[in-house]
């Protein structure tokens, strides 16, 4: 399959063809395009021509187009198709993990009017299980399909289960180890099961080392646990251990991928998760919170520096270097906070201490502190500065790395004691405060040295 690349030649082309109805030519011009591809065609098609694309595909290849929408594209589409037709074209073709997710998109009358047109309803029930689940949890993420073998059964039996079982599957990465009271015990070779004699039974040859988590785990842990242990499927258990269903990497994939994004708005100061196609009010209430902090945390620095007018007045020189300090504070408040906020994403810094992440910063920023000192006293000597502005600018050079390296720090940390996404202290969080306190040390350091050395 080669690579798509969408182009306005190519909608146009396709909108003369909708138009014209010429089913042949729209289905050569859509045929060997992968599902993801279709998808990206239907976002810039108006309601009415994606209806009439997707009623062209077979069922199975419109419900995997419908998978691969963006959230709000596939809400509009599926709230203009009757309830009987997103049933049958659809969710009888998905899995039931996916099923969940496009129905948990409806309100709850609408959810109830497509399991109605469910004929197997074993599925409806699974589906309907599934959106009683959080979405941000490992019950939100897993499917119901899986193949289970019992303990006590012997080979042929566990053939001939696992036969009827894969019918339901598109991959099959682990076969799991239940007992009669469904709870989960390992897993089962299928090699071992292929080289072992016919009498041999399931509890003999099994592996009872298996990974699993609850329903109830949040999403992003259940990332972190199968990246940790490189899973490619992972069974979910319920309060007493029997297994309820599993989660595979394509699911695990679109956590990480929704967390990032959602780390790196906050990072920028965005506190809800927004799309490039949300509205204005929607983009404009998501910006102005840090906005406004921002611009608050702006008149208490120029609250800071008035404080200092009268040393201002008398060093005019003192303000050549109000923005570099300003400046480097903020750098270096960003670079420690970002590095904590990532390792307590990845989990890798679980088992230390505070105080001792602390220390590990204290000797960065020494180091850091003193390398920038002396490279900017050295340039403050080159070009003929005065001894007073030379001491002010390398004191306080020396002063707000070390604070803002260890505030950078602390503040994640602080933030992830108390429950609240760390991600937000890489962002206008510490930038704003680094900016008043780094003021204040160099207005402060600077009143000291040009009363002590004139």
């Amino acid at each position: 399959m080669m690579n798509f690349e969408l182009t306005r030649e190519y909608i146009d082309s396709l909108r003369e063809l909708i138009e014209a109805k010429n089913e042949t030519a729209i289905s050569e011009i859509l045929e060997g395009l992968h599902p993801a591809d279709i998808a990206e065609v239907y976002e810039e098609l108006s309601i009415d021509e994606a209806k009439y694309l997707y009623f062209l595909m077979d069922d199975d290849t419109a419900a995997d187009v419908i998978t691969e929408l963006e959230e709000d594209d596939r809400k509009r589409f599926l709230e203009s198709l009757p309830s009987e037709v997103i049933a049958k074209r659809f969710i009888d073709k998905m899995d039931s993990d996916d099923a969940a997710d496009v129905l948990g998109e409806l309100d709850d009358e609408r959810q109830l009017e497509v399991l109605s047109h469910i004929e197997d309803v074993s599925t409806a029930g699974d589906i309907a299980d599934l959106l009683n689940y959080d979405e941000d949890t490992a019950g939100g993420l897993m499917a119901k399909e899986l193949i289970k073998v019992k303990e006590t059964w012997g080979i042929p039996t566990c053939l001939r289960s696992m036969r009827r079982q894969a019918e339901e599957i598109d991959e099959i990465y682990y076969v799991y180890v239940v007992d009669n009271d469904g709870i989960l015990k390992g897993t089962l070779s299928l090699k071992r099961m292929l080289l072992s004699p016919v009498d041999v039974l399931v509890k003999d040859i099994y592996n009872s080392d298996v990974i699993s988590v609850r329903v109830d785990v949040d999403a992003e842990d259940v990332s972190n646990i199968m990246d940790k242990y490189d899973l490619v499927a992972l069974p979910v258990v319920d309060s007493l251990g029997r297994l309820v269903g599993r989660i595979t990497i394509d699911d695990v994939v679109d956590v990480m991928r929704e967390e990032a994004e959602k780390d790196y708005q906050l990072a920028s100061g965005i506190t809800e998760d927004v799309e490039a196609s949300d509205s204005v009010w929607q983009h404009t209430r998501a910006r102005i919170p840090w906005l406004l902090i921002g611009m608050f945390g702006g008149i208490l620095g120029s609250r800071v520096v008035s404080g200092f007018i009268d040393v201002l007045d008398e060093h005019p020189q003192l303000a050549f270097f109000m923005g570099l300090i300003a400046a480097m504070g903020g750098n270096v408040g960003i670079q420690s906070s970002a590095i904590v906020v990532q390792s307590l994403a990845s989990g890798s810094t679980s088992l230390d201490s505070t105080w001792k992440k602390l220390m590990k910063e204290l000797g960065i920023s020494l180091l850091n502190a003193t390398l920038l000192t002396i490279l900017i006293f050295t340039y403050n000597r080159v070009v003929g500065a005065d001894l007073a502005l030379t001491m002010t600018v390398s004191a306080a050079m020396f002063s707000v790395v070390v604070f803002a390296n260890l505030f950078g720090t602390f503040v994640p940390l602080l933030l992830n004691r108390l429950k609240i996404d760390p991600a937000v202290a890489t962002g206008p969080f510490v930038t704003t405060l680094n900016d008043i306190i780094g003021m204040f040390l160099y207005l402060t350091i600077g009143t000291l040295f040009f009363s002590m050395i004139g």
